[in-house]
């Protein structure tokens, strides 16, 4: 089984190698492409890569080149997390929208649109190229923002499943509450990719008990806590909204936190620039512990998951995942991306029902939709206008000033990743 990295030199990477390594078994991989234009990080990633699966006793092998037709050619499965622009680009997107009092965030809102802007052509690219080496490869979309980006290779007909860790890590921690195992742990996750909440916790699977209610009584301070919403706001959804919207049920505050303190990006930036020189050392042969604040906690397990049940090797019989809605959301186009259980197999991704949605919920993910078509436009065609349609139908934008000034921002600070600008 060969698999194949597109931004394998990103410092997530060595927490994806841990979980080939560990889960070997449920995907045992022969060969392993780490894709990437950046020599010399994909060097010190790939060298801890192979040092990873050394120390434990892996015998895949892994590969490491600049070559994208090279590496994916013969791929089973390719599994895309680049950032076009880098986090350079993340600290304009998470900035800029700042001067007109509106969230700056990477994946939502104006700093969202940027990067989507920047990344589907890109991601276009390399779809079209993965086709043309191998046209039955599956692709495993982990590149922000998941749900736009999933829906523009859907839209050109590959074989695409989107992936986002939100509900493996709430999965994971409403485990550790309950006191069982996260396998015994069903969640009725539903909305777009990261504008979700768990309506249900199940035990046992679809058809379980659902114990949220006992969750959010004896654990909502802690779920509040992690979320960064208050008790009461919990309480009174009766559901765990995902902690993506404390932009929109707190943007006001969100806005004033952002504008006192170090970007994100920043923060980033400076734990990566440690995480290469540990990646470096040679006698460092496992992730380190600082790149669990990197951020994406079980990324490397709900992958695992995924391509070993889209490649017929088993795998968790229903994941969360993103794929197109075909009726499960009735408000919404079918070929809108919706993020929703599913069964997964060799076919692909296919939603399970969903109990009908709530108007509290039901409407701001149908307002979000709006926008992520308007947004693909843009991505697809360009144009200043198409931007700032997009930008005014989005909910945390919205108004015609904000939007004319974040529009030309928006080109002003991507300029050289737009074709058309």
């Amino acid at each position: 089984m060969k698999l194949a990295v597109v931004g394998g030199g990103s410092t997530y990477t060595p927490e994806l190698i841990d979980g080939f390594a560990r889960l070997r078994e449920t995907l045992p991989i022969t060969e392993l492409v780490l894709v990437d234009p950046a020599a010399e990080r994909l060097d010190l990633v790939g060298g801890l890569a192979r040092r990873i699966f050394a120390r434990q006793g892996h015998d895949g092998t892994i590969v490491t080149t600049s070559d994208l037709d090279a590496g994916v050619d013969g791929a089973d499965a390719v599994l895309l997390q680049l950032r076009v622009g880098g986090q350079a680009a993340r600290e304009q997107d998470e900035t800029w929208p700042l001067e007109c009092g509106c969230v700056g965030q990477e994946t939502t809102g104006a700093g969202g649109l940027a990067k989507a802007l920047r990344t589907v052509p890109v991601v276009l690219d390399i779809a079209e190229r993965v086709r043309r080496t191998n046209p039955n490869a599956w692709i495993i979309d982990f590149t922000n923002p998941v749900g736009i980006v999933t829906r523009a290779l859907l839209q050109a007909g590959h074989k695409a499943v989107g992936l986002c860790n939100v509900a493996i890590g709430f999965q994971r921690k409403f485990a550790a509450l309950l006191g069982v195992t996260p396998a015994e742990v069903h969640l009725d996750h539903v909305g777009l990719n990261h504008l979700t909440w768990e309506t249900g916790v199940r035990l046992g699977g679809p058809e379980g008990e659902d114990v949220l209610p006992r969750l959010i009584a004896e654990h909502g301070d802690a779920i509040a806590d992690d979320l960064r919403l208050p008790r009461s706001v919990v309480d009174r959804l009766g559901v765990v909204p995902s902690y993506y919207l404390r932009y929109f049920y707190a943007h006001d505050a969100v806005v004033e936190e952002l504008r006192t303190k170090p970007s994100r990006a920043a923060e980033v930036a400076a734990m990566e620039r440690q995480l290469l020189e540990m990646y470096g050392d040679p006698a460092l042969d496992e992730k380190p512990e600082l790149l669990a604040r990197r951020g994406g906690a079980f990324y490397s397990e709900a992958a695992v998951d995924l391509a070993a049940s889209l490649l017929g090797n088993g795998g968790s019989p229903y994941q969360v995942v993103n794929t197109f809605n075909k009726g499960t959301l009735p408000f919404l186009p079918d070929d809108a991306v919706i993020e929703v259980q599913a069964a997964v197999g060799p076919k692909g991704a296919v939603p399970l029902p969903v109990a009908p949605l709530d108007p509290l919920y039901a409407g701001l993910v149908a307002h979000v939709t709006a926008y992520e078509d308007l947004a693909l436009e843009a991505a697809l065609r360009g144009g200043r206008d198409r931007v700032f349609k997009a930008l005014i139908a989005h909910p945390l934008v919205g108004q015609f000033d904000h939007a004319d000034g974040l529009t030309d921002r928006l080109i002003a600070h991507n300029r050289e990743h737009l074709a058309w600008a």
